[in-house]
């Protein structure tokens, strides 16, 4: 586990920590998924930092959305041809589409880069075009980050990643993890109630072991419309948790 806020810290995920630093250290491209809430994107930026030569793209929304962050991580990273042709943030913004991309192109070959696109929503078929572009460009490994390896998730990217030993899932949390997670979370926040042992049973079966899910209903029971004096209001807090995860997921 590693100390952040007292609520989002890493719990139990050393085995997906060795995949993904395998990956990152071969410069594999690879898929990583799993549901909404159970951490992929936490756990990956907290592998990242060491990796200086891997560029992270935390908003995958479009392809012009990914080469403009592209070139603000090569920007940052102190790329020379992104420098010469950006100088700043501001001058990522001046260039059209059709600059940032052949920018970003020729600067990916200045290095040994490895990229990671995250936050997937089902791409394109010009999406993944885009994307094979920058692998066969510059022998850039791209990785990307879904809800499921499947068609739904990964749109016309999952052909690419047709190779069993690509894949890397994350799973909810067992039974048994889920309860040390919930306590933990429990312990740093100093959440208190008459009935905590009650509202921890209910938060594990409402989660499903989902950690995102477990978080989130913490942090509800430490809301005023949700508390009699030292009683949390159980039945009312997972209605509204159900309207709220439905809509952020």
């Amino acid at each position: 586990m590693n100390e952040r806020t007292p609520a989002e810290f890493i719990f139990d995920r050393s085995e997906e920590r060795q995949r993904i630093d395998q990956f990152l250290v071969r410069q594999r491209p690879f898929i990583f998924y799993g549901p909404s809430g159970v951490g992929k994107s936490l756990l990956l930026r907290d592998v990242l930092p060491p990796f200086r030569a891997t560029l992270y793209c935390d908003d995958s929304n479009t392809i012009n959305t990914v080469f403009r962050s592209l070139a603000l991580r090569l920007l940052r990273a102190g790329n020379p041809k992104a420098l010469s042709a950006f100088r700043n943030e501001e001058g990522i913004k001046a260039k059209s589409p059709v600059s940032l991309k052949g920018i970003v192109l020729d600067s990916l070959r200045e290095a040994e880069y490895a990229i990671i696109l995250d936050h997937l929503k089902r791409p394109s078929y010009s999406f993944a075009s885009a994307v094979r572009e920058i692998m066969n460009w510059g022998s850039t490994p791209v990785s990307i980050v879904a809800r499921s390896a499947h068609m739904e998730d990964t749109g016309f990217l999952q052909p690419l990643y047709g190779d069993r030993s690509q894949k890397c899932e994350i799973l909810n949390f067992e039974d048994s993890v889920a309860e040390e997670f919930a306590r933990e979370v429990v312990n740093r926040t100093g959440l208190e109630a008459s009935n905590m042992n009650e509202f921890i049973e209910k938060v594990l079966e409402f989660s499903q072991g989902n950690p995102g899910a477990i978080l989130t209903l913490l942090e509800m029971g430490a809301y005023p419309r949700y508390r009699a004096e030292e009683h949390i209001k159980i039945a009312p807090l997972y209605i509204d948790f159900r309207m709220t995860w439905k809509f952020a997921r």
